[in-house]
């Protein structure tokens, strides 16, 4: 990691103008403290108790997916007033609730490739959840990232390129302009899924837990229909969170729209060049 941006600022500085621009331009964002040290202990209470399975490529990353069942405090994070707030701010619409998937990065972690979550014509990693073409994924963190415990690690701006390196389906194992995220437990990481990222190897003493939130905006669903949700999975749910379990497969395109589609806006604050503020 010699050499390397370590991304340590002061993130409860930044005005929402500054925290769009970093989300939308740079492809990450961290906003402090969302989850008290309280709501930390109910959530590892729970991740203790699941039963997860190890990836292809190593014993010490165990991951579980389908975490949205259960009712529990994991279930409850999906309606977490402050992140829901925020989304639909960004988004300017319906904030759908996509996955919640957990990951725990053991001592001994080889670190996870720098890859993207958008993949526009869906993969057999991300199936077709991956084929929005906007979300944000959540990334809450239950133990401090330091440099040496798995901290996540990005590529900002991208998600912006056009050149043939940023197809989406590659995937590197380093890269000399990546930035390394570091934080307290409780924070979260605002990503792009479209923006390039990993996380590096464990070789701290102690696991790394996260829990990864998937959100869109209503108007863009995936391009193939995915699973929606059953009868028994919304029986289940605690009901704050039943607003942001909206048809994953729901749109809101006209494929058959005409070039002076009648009612048109003269105005449109969530396009303006200006919506960065300073910036």
């Amino acid at each position: 990691m010699s050499g390397t941006k370590i991304d340590n600022r002061d993130w409860s500085l930044l005005s929402f103008e500054e925290q769009l621009f970093q989300l939308e331009v740079e492809g990450y964002l961290v906003i402090p403290d969302l989850l008290p040290a309280e709501h930390l202990e109910l959530l590892r209470a729970e991740t203790s108790k699941l039963e997860t399975r190890a990836v292809d490529y190593s014993v010490n990353q165990q991951v579980r997916s389908d975490l949205h069942r259960g009712g529990g405090e994991i279930t409850r994070l999906i309606a977490h007033q402050p992140t829901t707030e925020f989304l639909a701010r960004v988004f300017g619409d319906d904030v759908v609730f996509m996955s919640c998937v957990y990951a725990r990065s053991e001592p001994g972690h080889p670190g996870i490739s720098i890859h993207t979550d958008g993949q526009p014509y869906g993969s057999e990693i991300f199936g077709y959840e991956g084929s929005v073409p906007v979300m944000i994924r959540v990334l809450y963190y239950l133990q401090d990232l330091t440099p040496e415990v798995s901290p996540f690690r990005v590529i900002p701006r991208s998600h912006l390129s056009m050149h043939a390196d940023g197809n989406p389906y590659l995937r590197y194992e380093d890269h000399p302009e990546q930035v390394i995220v570091t934080l307290k437990a409780g924070s979260a990481v605002f990503l792009n899924h479209r923006a390039f990222h990993g996380n590096s190897p464990n070789v701290g003493d102690y696991a790394r837990e996260m829990l990864a939130i998937g959100y869109r905006p209503a108007w863009g669903g995936p391009v193939k229909e995915v699973n929606d949700w059953t009868d028994e999975d919304l029986r289940e749910l605690p009901e704050e969170v039943l607003p942001f379990f909206i048809d994953p497969n729901i749109s809101k395109i006209d494929f058959h729209g005409s070039n002076k589609p009648a009612g048109m806006k003269s105005e449109a604050r969530g396009i303006n060049p200006s919506r960065y503020g300073k910036h």
